[in-house]
C-alpha cells in the first residue's frame, strides 16, 4: 500500500510534540495532544512489555524519562501502565490505546524499535501488526530492521516503511559489512517497504535519490532547526522534527 497523502502535507512530530522543560515527555499522551492541536502529524516509537503486549516507548531501559530502571521488556503491560514519565501526569501505554485516542484526528507513523540490529523479537513485529491492522485510522509502519517489515507482508492496508541512514546510525557491535549494507538500503526491495524516513544528514545518498526516482516516498528525521528543514526538503518530502515550529 502507498503511503497516503496525509502523511506528505505536514510535519511529523517526533515522538509528538513534546518538551520536557515544560512537562511535555515524549511519547506521551500530552505530546500527542501538543501534535494534534498544532495541526502535526506524529511519529512514535513501540517496544514489547513482558506479556507481549505493544507499548509505547522509545529506549530499551526505563531510565531515561522515569524515576524507574531497568528493561522495558521486564515489565508486563500492566506494570508499565503504572510508572510515569518524568515525573508528569503521563504513564506507558499499549500502542492500542494511543491509537483509540488519536482516533484518526492525524496520520500516525509507528516505528517497530528493534534494539540490538538483529531482530531478536520476531513476536514485536506481529503483535504490532495485529493491533495495525484493527485500528481502523491512518497509520504506517517502519524500523530499521528490514525483517520486521518484510515479515508484515500480510498487513495489505498499513503502508510499510524502512527507517534508515549512515552505517554510523547502527548499533556499532554489528559487523561493518552488514552495517554498510544496511546503509546501502540494499534490503528495500525485498522487505517490500514502498517509503523511507532517512537520516536527513545523508540524504545526499545516490541510493536515496535512485529510491525516489523509482517512486518510493522519501520522509527524513529528525530536523531541528527550519535551517535544516528548508535543507533536507530539497530531497525529502517530508520531516520528522522536534525542538522548535516548522514554517
Amino acid at each position: 500500500m502507498r503511503l497516503p497523502d496525509a502523511f506528505l502535507r505536514r510535519p511529523l512530530a517526533h515522538r509528538g510534540l513534546h518538551d520536557r522543560a515544560g512537562g511535555v515527555i515524549e511519547n506521551s499522551l500530552s505530546a500527542f495532544d501538543a501534535a494534534i492541536a498544532g495541526g502535526y502529524g506524529i511519529e512514535l516509537d513501540v517496544q514489547i512489555s513482558a506479556d507481549g503486549v505493544p507499548v509505547v516507548f522509545h529506549d530499551a531501559t526505563l531510565d531515561r524519562v522515569t524515576a524507574a530502571t531497568g528493561p522495558v521488556n521486564a515489565r508486563t503491560a500492566r506494570d508499565l501502565r503504572s510508572i510515569a514519565l518524568a515525573g508528569s501526569d503521563d504513564r506507558i501505554l499499549p500502542l492500542r490505546d494511543v491509537l483509540d485516542h488519536v482516533a484518526g484526528r492525524v496520520p500516525v507513523l509507528v516505528e517497530i524499535k528493534d534494539q540490538t540490529g538483529r531482530g531478536d523479537g520476531p513476536a514485536l513485529d506481529q503483535a504490532v501488526g495485529h493491533v495495525l491492522r484493527d485500528a481502523g485510522v491512518l497509520v504506517a509502519v517502519m524500523s530499521f530492521n528490514p525483517a520486521y517489515i518484510a515479515a508484515l507482508d500480510w498487513l495489505r492496508d498499513v503502508p510499510r516503511g524502512i527507517t534508515s541512514g549512515s552505517a554510523d546510525d547502527y548499533p556499532s557491535d554489528l559487523p561493518d559489512a552488514t552495517r554498510r549494507s544496511l546503509a546501502r538500503l540494499e534490503m528495500f526491495e525485498r522487505s517490500g517497504a514502498n517509503f523511507l524516513s532517512h537520516n536527513h544528514t545523508d540524504l545526499q545518498n545516490t541510493r536515496v535519490r535512485a529510491l525516489k526516482s523509482a517512486g518510493a516516498h522519501v520522509l527524513c528525521w529528525t530536523i531541528r532547526s527550519q535551517a535544516e528543514a528548508d535543507a533536507a526538503l530539497r530531497v525529502a518530502e517530508n520531516i520528522t522534527f522536534e525542538g522548535f515550529t516548522p514554517a
